[in-house]
């Protein structure tokens, strides 16, 4: 058989030698060995084999420094920016000292990060923020806040929403430390960074950044179609109404610089803002407002010693400016400046032109942006309210809070009306307050519906009182603006062709009143809300915040046209401020207030309906209430400063005004009841010097001198006079003999 052909092959091919081609290379042998290589650079940044580090520069763990850090910030690697900005805290924590040196540096490059698109970047940046911002002076961190604003409100812009909704937290944290600088120029948007902080907000509400031509519906934007979770909606509307509620606050220097949960209980103002739509001109509401006002809680009111001797090197101010009077019998007024008298006192009964005119500005941006918002607000309240006030379960902690978040923004919108003594502002904001409590009523007063058995947690019920409380004080605006109209109505001021009502408006007050005032007179008793299963809550003392809150309620009640019921309300009222502790803090919040209803008969530009002496049970009310104050004055000592100098004006106010309430007969007995604050005579240990001698030297001791004095007018010695004697120094008896004279020769 012969040899296959493959055999052959193989045979032949060990011996045969590979024939060269032209323009081919040399092939290798077989058994060659490779020895090419090939190297690369490789770059050790934060290895200090590249480079010596010199000694003394604050490092991290890591061994990175400052600069390290901050070029890190700028990596394209979103774990490596996070890691420089823990590792910045974690400098800043072990060396403290660099921090207001490298704080331009710092702040700059990290200022960038607020948009990042990285989540864990913008939430250890935020952490980062809310941790070294609070420890910066203030004096220091104000010239950054414009830089921090520019990025921020860059990120609220931002195509993806959340980053616009990140954005929105950190303006919360902004809000804390520098709210002026976020809020300066909300309304013209000429200076700062406001306006487009607000347009941030309404744009991730879908509310609309742009206003049609002549007051017409908002434009939507670009982002309106983006819908926010639950969650996300509760954040920027609680920001929202944080923003406007900083905004629309009293425009005071002071509250940029200290925040009023910071301020101490008795140095807190009770707010009186809400009396001013009762007077006839602005500046008639605060004369009458710095009638009691503490000196030590506004820095308006001036107190001096009385003199025997007129000082030439001081100018007295006791009684006013007068801008018509005349300086001379030259400069006295001629008939030709007569005929224009009417348009001077109108000049200068609106106060400051420019500061009227940015008021009423300010007033047509609020209510064209509550006329923007309603949609929004009535939305949320109905998609929360049936979960948090029907179901039979303990209700969500976003929903529940959302609710407030909307009375909130509620508050903040068509609260600021109640300053709106101009009556420009009519027509459908009006209508939209009243349709948004339309929606709201029917949940009043606002419970959760458990089970007996169910455990009810404190924080859910301090925000259900909360919630109820709005609700009063937006009802509070429609009665005190239909108040005024019945003013207006009456004749007691300039008549207006329009009303500033619907008929819907007044169904809705109509319908309202009685619930809310029922609630009033419930709470002032101490009493809460009954829950659905008809058990009651049993007894709770109300707060200062509480009582505060409850105080533009109560006003509407009292100062609307319905008698009987103004009176019910305003016993209530007298009856808390009587029973109250002398040693509550809300105890001087109550005098504060009951002292100026007293007061309001005897300003002749006061324009309200509450008169006291028209009801006989009322007037015994406030005479007993009167009769304690001693017995308050004497209780407090020198623990409340405060207190005592609202205590002791309230007296001097109405011995000096002679109020009807306070006549003859009542002041006799304070002045009797005045003897044991300055000496006790005790049956076996003698005399014993009353309360006045633990006060500090000061303006309150001389108050009660001055107090003491004007009640000792008979002119005669009596126990008083006796007490007050044995119990000064010898420049006090001076002060008061003198005193004592000056008054008896008047």
């Amino acid at each position: 058989m012969p040899k296959s052909t493959k055999r052959k092959k193989e045979k032949a091919a060990d011996f045969s030698k590979a024939k060269l081609k032209l323009g081919k290379g040399k092939q290798t042998p077989s058994n060659a060995v490779d020895t090419s290589f090939k190297a690369r650079s490789i770059a050790l940044p934060s290895q200090t084999i590249v480079h010596d580090v010199e000694r003394g520069i604050p490092t991290t763990k890591r061994k990175l420094t400052l600069d390290d850090l901050i070029s890190h910030l700028k990596h394209y690697n979103a774990g490596v920016r996070r890691d420089a900005i823990i590792g910045l805290r974690e400098l800043f924590e072990d060396h403290p000292g660099v921090i207001v040196s490298s704080l331009s540096a710092t702040l700059s490059n990290c200022a960038r990060v607020i948009g990042d698109e990285d989540v864990g970047v913008r939430k250890t940046l935020l952490s980062f923020f809310g941790w070294l911002l609070p420890q910066i002076p203030r004096h220091t961190l104000v010239p950054h806040a414009s830089m921090l604003l520019l990025f921020t409100t860059s990120a609220q812009t931002h195509i993806f929403p959340e980053i616009r909704l990140d954005a929105t937290r950190f303006l919360d944290l902004f809000l804390e430390l520098f709210p002026g600088f976020v809020i300066e120029g909300w309304v013209d948007g000429h200076a700062g960074h406001g306006r487009r902080v607000l347009e941030g907000y309404l744009g991730v509400l879908n509310a609309g950044t742009a206003y049609g031509e002549g007051g017409g519906p908002a434009q939507a934007t670009s982002t309106a179609s983006v819908i926010l979770s639950p969650a996300s909606k509760l954040v920027v509307l609680s920001s929202l109404a944080s923003f406007l509620s900083r905004a629309m606050s009293p425009k005071d220097p002071k509250w940029f610089a200290v925040d009023q949960e910071q301020i101490s209980a008795q140095l807190r103002p009770t707010p009186t803002r809400y009396m001013a739509s009762a007077f006839a001109y602005p500046s008639a509401f605060e004369a009458f407002d710095a009638y009691i006002q503490p000196s030590m809680l506004s820095s308006a009111t001036t107190s001096r010693k009385w003199q025997e001797e007129v000082d030439d090197a001081y100018v007295e101010d006791f009684t006013g400016k007068f801008a018509l009077a005349a300086n001379s019998l030259e400069d006295s007024w001629s008939l030709e400046s007569l005929s224009h008298l009417e348009v001077v006192v109108s000049g200068d009964q609106s106060d400051d032109t420019g500061s009227s005119s940015g008021i009423r500005a300010e007033s047509a941006y609020v209510s064209h942006l509550a006329r923007t918002l309603h949609p929004t607000l009535v939305a949320t309240f109905l998609d929360c309210a049936p979960s948090v006030f029907i179901s039979g379960s303990s209700p969500l902690e976003i929903e529940l809070q959302t609710v407030l978040a909307v009375f909130r923004l509620s508050r903040c919108l068509y609260g600021e009306m109640l300053l709106d003594n101009n009556d420009k502002t009519r027509g459908s904001p009006y209508d939209d307050l009243s349709s948004l409590l339309s929606h709201m009523a029917p949940y009043f007063p606002f419970t959760v519906h458990l089970s007996p058995v169910a455990r009810r947690e404190l924080k859910t019920e301090q925000t259900l009182q909360d919630i109820n409380l709005i609700f009063c004080q937006l009802t509070s605006t429609l009665m005190l603006k239909t108040s005024k109209e019945t003013q207006i109505a009456a004749g007691l001021r300039h008549p207006v062709k329009d009303s500033a009502y619907s008929k819907q408006s007044s169904r809705v007050i109509e319908t309202l009143v009685q619930r809310v005032g029922d609630y009033t007179v419930q709470l002032l008793r101490g009493e809460a809300p009954d829950r659905p299963d008809g058990q009651s809550l049993g007894l709770k003392p109300i707060t200062p915040a509480t009582y505060a809150s409850l105080l533009p309620t109560v006003w509407a009640l009292i100062s609307g046209p319905g008698g009987d019921f103004a009176e019910h309300v305003t016993q209530a009222c007298v009856i808390h401020g009587t029973k109250a502790s002398s040693m509550s803090a809300v105890k001087r919040h109550t005098i504060d207030f009951i002292g100026r209803l007293l007061f309001l008969e005897t300003a002749p530009e006061y324009r309200g309906f509450f008169r006291p002496m028209q009801h006989h049970v009322l007037v015994q009310r406030l005479r007993e209430w009167l009769l304690h104050l001693p017995k308050t004055l004497w209780e407090l000592g020198s623990s409340n400063p405060s207190a005592t100098e609202t205590i002791l004006r309230v007296i001097l106010r109405l011995h000096q005004r002679r109020t009807q309430v306070a006549d003859s007969e009542v002041l006799s007995q304070i002045r009797a009841r005045l003897v044991p604050y300055f000496k006790i005579s005790h049956p076996t240990r003698g005399e014993i010097p009353g309360p006045f001698a633990k006060l500090p030297s000061g303006s309150v001791r001389t108050l009660v001198i001055d107090v003491a004095a004007t009640l000792c007018t008979s002119g005669q010695e009596d126990a008083l006079d006796g007490a007050v004697l044995g119990v000064v120094d010898e420049q006090e008896r001076q002060y008061w003999v003198s005193i004592r004279r000056a008054l008896q020769s008047s």
